[in-house]
């Protein structure tokens, strides 16, 4: 078991569920109704019971911002609350063993010793569970070949290796060569391959078939939940106003809704940006921005975030999460369809292996890319390598998903992961970015952990990167969390200036060992507004350096600088787990 000190995780976990129960003087932690330590109210008003003088056996001191955090888990000013991030609502993945349908892949023409093309076989048993409405997908121990992109497209399916030390798909082609050239919506001779798609490829069935259809179309398309050309929706119920946080809404009507229903609030901007200005943080500083200019940012809106309704009662509608932002009517808050999506499905105990060529210059890459996740929800990979790739693991209009266990691996990636158009609530934990095997060639680029285009309220913890940076890729993504993290910042940012800010409000970067002292995008409290940087080692600038994007007042937190050793809790992730809805 991991340890931090003396305490191992899991006792620092248990203290901090304690600490979180005793950290400020009054109130609850979070909503709901268990009991009366724990009692609070769904619109997130709640508060933590608390002694503030709650300690570990190791007398570590819970930090003043968690004691902050905890009296008001919901609403808090530079601490966005994320833990429920991850397949249904940061629960533990599902471990489906001996029940339901079975399909080996052996038992479907694959060959186990690289022989031949496996990707027909094992694309007709992930069909075959799909047709069956879900099941389990066998790839036993061996090296496969696959020629062709492997496609989850059916919910409820699971591919399962028999560990990523064991288990290999051995990629010999790209996405250029299967699918074709994929240009930019913004125009240029950027190949969209260096941000998009996966040789595992988790999207439901229709809408890969259209994605791909457009693609060698040449109409270029948006990727998220509303389809093509971002119409594929149709109202459900409008919205009363509401508060970031609350959990439960009221709506025009209910007809249409039903418990355990998945929806997408939508929300417009106005004329006056007022809705991006929010996302910032509101204030003077957003108000003084110019956004007319921001064309790739402007295109991100309207905002579109998947959410469970958990319960209908008259015109008083649940939701699995708190609300990301506020409800204002300005901003035309509504429920509506979306595309139909991959749901349950996920990708266990493989390596992905592209062959080895030299990495593309950058914005050229032809799509040796490792696994993608887009227009999913509660889905998950555990236990996957991805070696040799372009691009490792991508999150596209993906939402309540989970990464787990994984490792990119082998020449060098531009985005080993990357978080894109409007993905929320994802959950990437116990990740690693190995040092690369050969040196970058000339032209080419290495990002890190990816997060853009108003994609919030994403979480990556416990990671270790050899190499990389934390790449807030500007289109003001935010609410993010990177926690009890080791990197190595070598890497560089990314990010059209008409894509905005790189920072909108709430990021948080909370124990974060930098080894090699490099302050870009660690040290965030000269740059993101109502942003915290707590527990980061203390760092200089030097390389790529940035300016803030929004002019007066920040309303920035430090604390623990310098000495992520001595922070408590020591990741934010698993405290904020404490929290009851």
């Amino acid at each position: 078991m991991a340890t931090t000190g003396n305490i191992s995780r899991r006792g620092l976990l248990g203290s901090a569920v304690a600490v979180a129960a005793a950290a400020a003087a009054t109130g609850v932690i979070g909503g709901g109704t268990a009991s009366a330590a724990t009692r609070g109210t769904a619109s997130g008003t709640g508060r933590a019971t608390a002694v503030s003088r709650g300690t570990t056996a190791a007398g570590l001191r819970a930090t003043p911002l968690w004691r902050e955090f905890a009296a008001a888990p919901f609403t808090h000013p530079q601490v966005p609350f994320i833990g429920r991030a991850g397949y249904r609502g940061g629960s533990g993945l599902p471990r489906r063993k001996g029940r339901g349908f079975v399909a080996d892949v052996l038992d479907h023409g694959a060959k186990p010793d690289s022989s031949a093309d496996a990707a027909p076989a094992i694309n007709r048993a992930i069909a075959a569970a799909g047709q069956r409405g879900g099941g389990t997908v066998l790839i036993p121990a061996g090296t496969y070949r696959i020629d062709d992109i492997i496609r989850i497209g059916h919910s409820d399916v699971v591919v399962r290796g028999a560990g990523s030390g064991r288990t290999k798909l051995y990629a010999t082609k790209n996405l250029t060569e299967l699918i074709g050239v994929y240009g930019s919506r913004y125009g240029g001779d950027k190949s969209s391959w260096s941000w998009a798609g996966g040789l595992i490829w988790l999207c439901p069935k229709e809408r890969w078939a259209s994605l791909t259809e457009a693609i060698r179309a040449k109409a270029w398309p948006f990727e998220g939940w509303t389809g093509n050309r971002r119409d594929e929706w149709r109202t459900l119920t409008t919205v009363a106003p509401a508060r970031r946080g609350d959990r439960s809404i009221i709506v025009h009507d209910t007809s249409k809704l039903k418990r355990g229903g998945l929806v997408l609030l939508r929300l417009a901007d106005d004329a006056d940006h007022t809705l991006l200005e929010h996302m910032a943080g509101d204030g003077p500083g957003p108000e003084a921005y110019y956004w007319d200019d921001k064309t790739k940012l402007t295109s991100y809106v309207p905002y579109e975030w998947p959410v469970r309704v958990t319960s209908v009662r008259g015109h008083r509608v649940t939701l699995e999460r708190p609300l990301p932002l506020d409800l204002r009517p300005e901003w035309d808050p509504r429920l509506t369809t979306l595309v139909a999506p991959l749901t349950g499905s996920g990708v266990e105990g493989l390596t992905l292996e592209a062959v080895e060529t030299p990495q593309s210059q950058h914005l050229l890459d032809k799509g040796y890319n490792g696994v993608a996740f887009q227009c999913a929800y509660d889905c998950w990979a555990d236990d996957v390598t991805v070696r040799h790739v372009d691009n490792g693991f991508g999150l596209i209009g993906a939402s309540a998903c989970t990464l787990r266990r994984t490792r990119v691996a082998g020449r060098g990636s531009h985005h080993p992961y990357y978080c894109r158009e409007g993905s929320h609530d994802n959950l990437i934990e116990d990740f690693t970015i190995e040092q690369r095997t050969v040196p970058a060639p000339a032209g080419t680029q290495l990002h890190g952990i990816n997060v853009e285009g108003l994609s919030s309220y994403n979480v990556w913890s416990r990671g270790v990167m050899e190499m990389g940076t934390f790449d807030s890729h500007r289109g003001m993504p935010f609410a993010n969390v990177r926690t009890d993290i080791t990197v190595d910042n070598n890497g560089r940012h990314g990010g059209d200036a008409s894509a905005g800010p790189l920072f909108g409000a709430r990021f948080t970067h909370w124990n974060i060992r930098v080894t090699n002292g490099r302050a870009g995008l660690m040290r965030i409290d000269g740059l993101a507004p109502y942003s915290a940087t707590v527990g980061v080692s203390e760092v200089t600038e030097f390389d790529q350096i940035d300016v803030p994007d929004f002019t007066g007042d920040l309303h920035t937190r430090l604390e623990a600088y310098g000495t992520p050793e001595a922070l408590w809790p020591p990741n934010l992730h698993d405290a904020q787990r404490a929290v009851r809805l």
